[in-house]
């Protein structure tokens, strides 16, 4: 960095600065602020398919495990097996079937949720950047 002589006092100097760094940190505070806007929008989205998980098990519980559930007693009673015996293994397959079909879901939602780091990495790395420039500029 070459040494030059500047001929302005002192007091304008430093107001210069002041008025740099104020600007400085005011456009960080800005892009923390999108930043920040950009890691909520996507755990919102995380969010929006976690809910939508939940949604589709407890109408899958409702709706397949009554109408499944008879449909496939009524296979295995009409396959040999007592009525009895069909209606509880039916309902065993069925609830399975949806409890994997819901963890699926959740599990999807929740992992799209840790994934989407809340950090500030760009804002770090640019706050990094200036106080490097000012260092060097009080040098």
């Amino acid at each position: 960095m070459a040494n030059h002589r500047d001929e302005r006092p002192l007091t304008e100097l430093m107001t210069g600065l002041v008025a740099d760094i104020s600007g400085l940190f005011r456009k960080e505070i800005d892009l923390a602020k999108a930043e920040a806007s950009e890691n909520l929008n996507r755990a919102v989205g995380s969010l929006e398919t976690l809910l939508v998980g939940l949604i589709f098990a407890i109408g899958a519980v409702g709706v397949l495990l009554s109408a499944v559930v008879q449909g496939l007693g009524a296979f295995l009673v009409a396959q040999g097996m007592t009525e009895a015996n069909a209606d509880a293994l039916s309902a065993a397959v069925v609830g399975v079937v949806v409890a994997l079909l819901a963890w699926a879901m959740i599990s999807r939602g929740l992992s799209t949720l840790k994934g989407s780091s809340i950090q500030f990495d760009r804002t770090a790395a640019s706050l990094q950047r200036d106080a490097n420039v000012v260092k060097e500029r009080l040098q």
